[in-house]
């Protein structure tokens, strides 16, 4: 995968899904080839000339400014996370030369004692790649119960979320709505490709899923991007039943996420999390057992 396949592919996949009623193109009834606007009608509606478009399109311009980017953003409709990836496409076709080897990604001793203080929320640590670098146990047992706790410990066995999504039958049977779940992750893959283009293990990756899974290849070709930060997702737990989380990634812009699952006050969906998390057998901390003198339950007379 380079810059120059994906930036055109892009703009003409998203050129293909805008309808001229869409925005307004006047069609005169004729008939035509493909339902999406052709190229000088991007083009015009871009203000750029039919020529310079079609180039840009076929990888044979390197020169689109930004505010170019920004003018054809607007004719295909893109959203704000679109509009991010087709910079990132853009500078990445103008920088040919390939960038240094990703740093391997670490958990920080910040992240490990937030994962600690969220003991009762679920919470997740993912590399750019959707690695799970670590997770505390309730996370573990609401997301992949199902795989050993310390598999984020060990980098051959370590899980992928956008793996467990597509490939494993648990995740999938996990989401009530999986295609939405799907959607999701796939799109969000793609605006980390495109900020990271060398990443050789990010693309295989990519490789091992569009091969896999014919849902991931549909998906991925239909270039849907989506910033995945706060989204609902309705679940069928194993083990507690149905529930209702908001699944949040908090991310300060560079290193790891850590996504957390919450669950609304009072409601069926905080009280199966308050089942799972006693079924998952955490110990009382020294806050707990600090909090309230032990109760002696009395003794039962024998008769």
């Amino acid at each position: 995968m380079n810059g120059k396949s994906q930036l055109g592919d892009f703009l003409q996949t998203r050129r293909g899904q805008l309808r001229p009623e869409d925005v307004g193109v006047p069609t005169y009834g004729e008939r035509r080839r493909v339902p999406g606007l052709r190229r000088e009608e991007l083009a015009l509606l871009a203000g750029v000339s039919a020529s310079y478009y079609t180039r840009l399109e076929q990888g044979q311009s390197l020169s689109a400014s930004p505010e170019v980017l920004d003018a054809i953003a607007g004719a295909l409709r893109l959203d704000e996370s679109e509009r991010r990836y087709l910079h990132d496409l853009a500078r990445v076709d103008r920088q040919r030369s390939r960038g240094r080897r990703p740093a391997p990604e670490r958990v920080t001793r910040a992240t490990r004692q937030l994962l600690d203080v969220l003991a009762d929320v679920p919470a997740i640590v993912l590399g750019r790649r959707s690695d799970v670098l670590a997770w505390n146990r309730l996370g573990h047992a609401l997301f992949a119960g199902h795989l050993d706790p310390d598999g984020p410990d060990l980098p051959a066995r370590r899980p992928n979320m956008a793996r467990l999504v597509f490939l494993d039958c648990h995740t999938r049977d996990l989401y009530t709505d999986w295609p939405g779940k799907a959607r999701a992750v796939v799109g969000n893959l793609r605006l980390v490709a495109a900020q990271h283009p060398h990443d050789a293990a990010l693309h295989a990756l990519l490789g091992e899923l569009s091969a896999n899974s014919a849902e991931f290849a549909a998906m991925w070709a239909d270039h849907r991007v989506k910033a995945c930060t706060v989204a609902a997702y309705e679940m069928r737990h194993p083990l507690v039943g149905p529930l209702t989380v908001i699944q949040q990634t908090l991310s300060n812009g560079s290193g790891p996420s850590v996504v957390v699952a919450t669950t609304e006050a009072g409601s069926p969906s905080r009280a199966a999390l308050a089942l799972l998390t006693q079924a998952t057998g955490r110990p009382t901390t020294q806050a707990d057992s600090s909090a309230a003198p032990a109760r002696t339950l009395p003794r039962a007379d024998k008769g």
